[in-house]
């Protein structure tokens, strides 16, 4: 649970620190700019943006009934934040996998993904889809929303 934290706090820090050096040197305008955009960056990068993860097997579970599409993601990833940006609303409507918080996720997109943990992996009726389209991704819920 720490580990998703910890880029979010590391940017909130360097932010901190960065500004508050800022100011000692006499550019307090340039600190009021820096700092909320380190925060805005910790913000984007923290578990708060996305909806709740849910376990690997529930997330199936739940998919196999309402034939929704499974989304494992993980803190930090450029593509996990783009993906959730472009579907807006519609993303609560997905099921989401934190792949550093369950260890059957990590291995579902190890064994999709020949080894490596690439995501976002999108499994729609079983199949994986590795880094796909946002606007593809956002097709896939008209049928079932």
């Amino acid at each position: 649970m720490t580990r998703t934290w910890i880029l979010p706090l590391l940017l909130t820090l360097s932010g901190s620190v960065v500004a508050a050096g800022q100011v000692l040197m006499g550019s307090p305008g340039t600190a009021a700019a820096t700092l909320p955009a380190f925060l805005a960056l910790a913000g984007v990068n923290s578990p708060l943006i996305f909806p709740r993860s849910t376990s690997a097997r529930e997330a199936e579970r739940r998919s196999a009934t309402d034939g929704r599409p499974v989304v494992f993601w993980r803190p930090g990833c450029k593509y996990c934040i783009r993906l959730r940006i472009r579907l807006g609303r519609s993303a609560r409507q997905l099921h989401w996998v934190d792949i550093w918080r369950d260890p059957a996720g990590a291995a579902a997109v190890r064994a999709a993904n020949d080894g490596n943990e690439t995501v976002p992996t999108v499994v729609v009726a079983g199949r994986p889809h590795t880094n796909p389209d946002p606007l593809w991704v956002r097709e896939q819920l008209s049928p079932s929303a």
